[in-house]
């Protein structure tokens, strides 16, 4: 990779509508209005290998010929950014700073699957990327790009903007297609997948922000294109969010392929404070690895392999000196304060992992371990979405990878760092 593709250096001039058509914007969508079709456009989707990157990594072009093939009119696309994990901040930049690539990647996603309407799907204290998302649409409306027909062929398709509930939950696939319905931001029960039964019950595409950021590239230079980017297997690159941990926070752009090592020390000046790393969280709703891991390419299959995975991509990490036992309880208390409620074995999880995380810290758990095998096992795959997994993930990867931590700190209640 030569250079950031979804993204500018630092100290580049602010996008335009004018900077990015001369930069080939809107390019790929005129060629796939003038020159390919419908299925064409699927197709090189699904052999660039392009993954979601709001977290599940699911094929991206399977969702589209899934959507694609469903019966039922109209149809629909809903660009999700509704990013709410703590430590990923990659869907409000590029809505904030790069919004037409957005937007053309929202039109070729519509094109190819028989879609006439779309939203932007955003946080409501997103206030930048909101503006920006208004603004672009009113940009490209004006240009030709949306409205009855899209740069002259019968293509029509309106985009409009959808702020979310500032809740966790609200950015799960199905929760979005409520929010957008007028209705409480709780997941919905699959089967059906919003490709055969989404919004008002139409089949819907459900992309990540990102995801369909790298559609125009793809469409416009090809799947082969898109796969020579990545290392070591992973096909495209990836947007992966550093926090305050490291010297230099930001957003970074990587080959798939590419190792945490190169991420975290190269681009991000490592640890800030100096110390060594213990253990690498890729995401908050993943599960830890240890500093071996630095050196694991950052594809899919690999942190499946691991068992963990690339999640949405905001990395964290634990250093030496620092406890990890009171860590995993912060993230324990997250998933419990965000839990919508909906789902039963979800609350008494999330409740139950706090609870005994908690006494651990204190010193007074009993048999903790066995306490938090019986209920994590209980309740997988149960509810209506993965926040079950995902609030169990750290919890058995820490308990698993640390044993002695959690031991020493239930004996004595303070930490063996």
């Amino acid at each position: 990779m030569t250079g950031p593709l979804l993204t500018r250096p630092p100290g580049s001039a602010p996008e335009t509508l004018a900077s990015y058509r001369a930069a080939g914007g809107y390019e790929a969508l005129r060629l796939a209005l003038s020159e390919g079709t419908p299925a064409g456009v699927v197709r090189e989707i699904a052999e660039s290998g392009l993954r979601g990157r709001g977290g599940a990594g699911f094929p991206t072009g399977r969702k589209w010929e899934l959507a694609a093939a469903s019966e039922g009119s109209p149809r629909y696309v809903v660009a999700n950014g509704g990013e709410h994990e703590p430590g990923s901040r990659k869907d409000r930049l590029l809505v904030t700073e790069y919004p037409h690539k957005v937007l053309e990647g929202i039109a070729l996603c519509a094109y190819a699957t028989g879609a006439s309407e779309a939203w932007i799907y955003l946080i409501e204290d997103m206030a930048e990327a909101l503006a920006s998302a208004r603004a672009a649409i009113d940009e490209a409306r004006a240009a030709g790009l949306l409205g009855p027909s899209v740069l002259g062929t019968p293509f029509a398709l309106e985009v409009r903007v959808e702020a979310a509930p500032t809740t966790y939950v609200a950015g799960e696939e199905t929760a979005a297609l409520e929010v957008i319905e007028g209705r409480k931001a709780w997941p919905r029960k699959k089967p059906p997948y919003p490709g055969v039964s989404g919004l008002f019950g139409k089949p819907t595409t459900v992309n990540n922000i990102e995801t369909l950021a790298h559609a125009p590239g793809i469409v416009r230079r090809g799947a082969a294109w898109f796969r020579g980017l990545g290392e070591a297997g992973g096909a495209g690159t990836m947007l992966f969010t550093l926090d305050e941990r490291v010297a230099r926070p930001g957003v970074y752009e990587r080959p798939l392929g590419s190792t945490y090592r190169r991420l975290i020390y190269d681009l991000g000046g490592g640890p800030r404070s100096g110390r060594p790393i213990r253990a690498i969280l890729p995401a908050l709703s993943s599960s830890f690895l240890p500093a071996d891991a630095l050196d694991l390419p950052l594809t899919p299959e690999a942190l499946k392999e691991a068992g963990s995975g690339l999640g949405c991509g905001g990395v964290s990490f634990v250093e030496e000196g620092e406890c990890l036992v009171c860590r995993v309880a912060g993230i324990a208390g997250f998933f419990m304060a965000e839990q919508c409620g909906q789902c039963p074995p979800c609350r008494m999880e999330t409740n139950t992992l706090a609870a005994v995380l908690g006494q651990v810290k204190a010193g007074t758990a009993g048999d903790y371990a066995a306490q938090i095998e019986k209920i994590t096992t209980f309740a997988r795959g149960k509810g209506y979405c993965s926040l079950i997994e995902m609030a169990a993930a750290p919890v058995l990867s820490a308990l698993r990878l640390f044993p002695d931590d959690f031991a020493s700190h239930a004996r004595t209640g303070a930490c063996p760092a």
